[in-house]
Formats: structure tokens, sequence, C-alpha cells
């Protein structure tokens, strides 16, 4: 099986070939995407994405491996762009989450999937709050499962900045006295894959 990089590299001479890109990486990118500007924007932004990586790809970084941090780098830009419509998207997530009733519908697992609603009414309007870059960096290690160095590759920032921006993101996050913000975190991306079909 070819690399990412040895598929961008061949779509330079046979432009068609970029379509394994495509086909490598449409999910998880598409996923990402939805999750920041909502069904309605995502597929306007996700074109608008394959786009861009198709007519930037001869400035690839070829020695990194995969081009997924590319990819929603390019994505993340693009977002900035539907700043609007994500506002709109995690102002009603929070008001949904807020209105929604705690309880366990006579199911297996209640007390996971309490704790799981509680995380999601909490975070909401935490997450809302976070400073633009915040939610950008928080939003790539959450839900675009990178690492710190991908994330870092992704908005073109040292890793430290990664660190420090995860490190104040996860201080804001945690309610009030408590040393919970990494729990919390995972909590919301699991719940969240749940509601968007990303889940295991």
């Amino acid at each position: 099986m070819s690399t990412d990089s040895e598929i961008i590299e061949r779509s330079l001479e046979e432009p068609e070939a970029f379509s394994g890109i495509f086909e490598r990486h449409v999910r998880p990118v598409g996923g990402y995407i939805r999750r920041r500007v909502g069904a309605d924007a995502v597929d306007d932004a996700l074109s608008e994405t394959f786009l861009v990586a198709f007519r930037r790809r001869a400035s690839f970084d070829r020695s990194v491996g995969s081009a997924l941090p590319w990819l929603l780098g390019i994505a993340t830009r693009i977002v900035k762009r539907h700043r609007a419509d994500e506002a709109r998207q995690w102002r009603s997530f929070a008001a949904a989450s807020a209105a929604a009733p705690v309880g366990d519908g006579g199911h297996g697992g209640v007390d996971e999937r309490i704790d799981a609603d509680a995380a999601v009414r909490a975070l909401a309007p935490r997450i809302a709050a976070l400073s633009a870059r915040d939610r950008d960096t928080l939003l790539l290690y959450a839900w675009g499962d990178l690492t710190y160095e991908q994330i870092a590759i992704a908005l073109g920032v040292p890793v430290g900045t990664v660190r420090s921006r995860l490190n104040r993101v996860r201080r804001r996050l945690a309610p009030p006295g408590s040393h919970t913000a990494a729990r919390l975190t995972w909590m919301a991306k699991e719940e969240s894959d749940v509601a968007y079909g990303t889940g295991a």
C-alpha cells in the first residue's frame, strides 16, 4: 500500500492519483468538519478542504508520513471562515444539553450514561467560551485524534504551544475546584462520537 507521501508525489504527475488521499482521509476530515460547523455546512467545507489540498499538494512536506494533520490544518483554516455557523452550533449544543433530561431510560450502563450526559452539559458552554485558537487545538486533539506533534503541524505552531494551549484548555474546562478536565474532555468526545455516529 502506498503512503500518503507517495500518493501525493505521484499526483504531481498524475493528478487523478490524488483521489487516493481523498478516499483515505475523507471520513476523519469530514467527521472533524461536521463537528465544527454542523451537517448543513460540512459538504461545502469538506469540498473546499480537498480542493485547497489538491491545489497546494506540491507544498506538502513529504517527509511527514500521513497527510491527515496537513488536511486537518487546512480544514481548520476553512472552518474559521464558518465561525458564525460554528458558534451557532455550539450555542445550540449547549442549549440542547442543558434542556436534556438526565435519566436511564431503563437501559444498562446507567451510571456511565448519566456521567457522560453531565459532562457534555458541563463542557458545551465552556468550549463555546474558549478562544478560537484554544478551541481549534482542543478539537484537533479530541475530535481529530491527533497527537501533539500532528496538531503542531496542522496549525503551524511549535509543539510547546500545543502543550500550553491544551493545558490552559484543561484548566478552563474543569469544573471549579476539580481536577477532572482530561476525563471530562474524553467523555465529551465519546459522547459526541455516539451522537455523530463516528464511534467504534
